[in-house]
């Protein structure tokens, strides 16, 4: 079944209360947080606890997944060991700049027992990603997300946060370009004002439309309207079934549906739209 990750929720693992609230929190996704969102003496303690409540089993059908520290930093090696041991869906590395650090991260997985299920997802977030974005997000069978890192990516460019995110566009298309060529996944970053509502909305139908799966948050707040965002409407599931229903009753290679001319592309796209939808509907069932 295809793996919904409309809403991606950081969690700080320093923080035992966050950690039991995701539990009941809507969200398709978890980011149980060892990097940004501790302190350096809080670290330690935060790998224990992200790595107990990877391994609970207890956050139902969300996908849980464990950030480490960075490549370089005094806690990696030692979150990359304890993340595989621990068996999340995924492990999420900040700043993964080439293929071959994508491939020296996935041997590093392989040689601390991570199972076969835990799989890699790389952040893109530093000018040196974006060029190589395409051979990155292929470097590895491993490798099955890649989750931008938009605030790093606007620092590092010296560029500024602005609605429409016109200096990040060629950043963020490139990359849905690398993903879909790859045939991985990929997580827009995430939005800052927690207070605009209608902004976010915004950049939500905006990542939508530009072909990203789902978004990473920060505030659990943000949930319900990004689930809402990146499932199919009523409507598009509706149509879909339609315009399916109409290209097989014409039995040849064209038909027709609501006066517009489809063919086999617009099938196999329908055909995704319901394949989101029925997996939508078991996360909520």
């Amino acid at each position: 079944m295809t793996t919904v990750l409309r809403s991606v929720l950081y969690m700080p693992s320093s923080n035992e209360r966050a950690l039991e609230k995701a539990k009941s929190i809507p969200c398709d996704g978890l980011i149980l947080d060892l990097e940004d969102a501790v302190a350096p003496d809080a670290k330690p303690t935060a790998r224990e606890a992200a790595c107990a409540a990877a391994s609970s089993g207890e956050y139902g059908r969300r996908t849980v997944t464990i950030r480490v520290n960075g490549l370089g930093t005094e806690w990696h090696d030692a979150d990359l060991a304890a993340a595989a041991q621990a068996g999340p869906a995924g492990i999420v590395v900040p700043k993964v700049n080439t293929p071959d650090e994508v491939r020296g991260l996935v041997a590093a997985m392989e040689a601390a027992g991570a199972p076969e299920h835990t799989k890699l997802w790389a952040m893109v977030e530093t000018p040196e990603a974006i060029f190589n974005v395409r051979e990155l997000a292929a470097a590895s069978d491993r490798l099955a997300v890649l989750v931008m890192g938009t605030n790093d990516l606007v620092k590092e460019l010296y560029a500024e946060h602005v609605p429409g995110r016109a200096p990040l566009l060629t950043s963020l298309g490139l990359s849905v370009l690398a993903a879909r060529a790859a045939g991985v996944q990929i997580l827009d970053g995430v939005y800052n004002d927690v207070k605009d509502a209608d902004g976010f909305l915004a950049e939500c139908a905006q990542g939508r439309q530009m072909g990203f799966d789902g978004k990473t948050l920060i505030p659990p707040g943000q949930v319900g309207p990004a689930n809402e965002q990146f499932a199919p409407s009523a409507e598009a599931v509706e149509d879909a079934r339609g315009l399916i229903e109409a290209f097989e009753a014409a039995g040849s290679g064209v038909a027709t549906y609501k006066n517009k001319m489809i063919e086999n592309l617009h099938v196999e796209s329908a055909r995704r739209t319901l394949a989101i939808d029925e997996a939508v509907q078991a996360l909520q069932g």
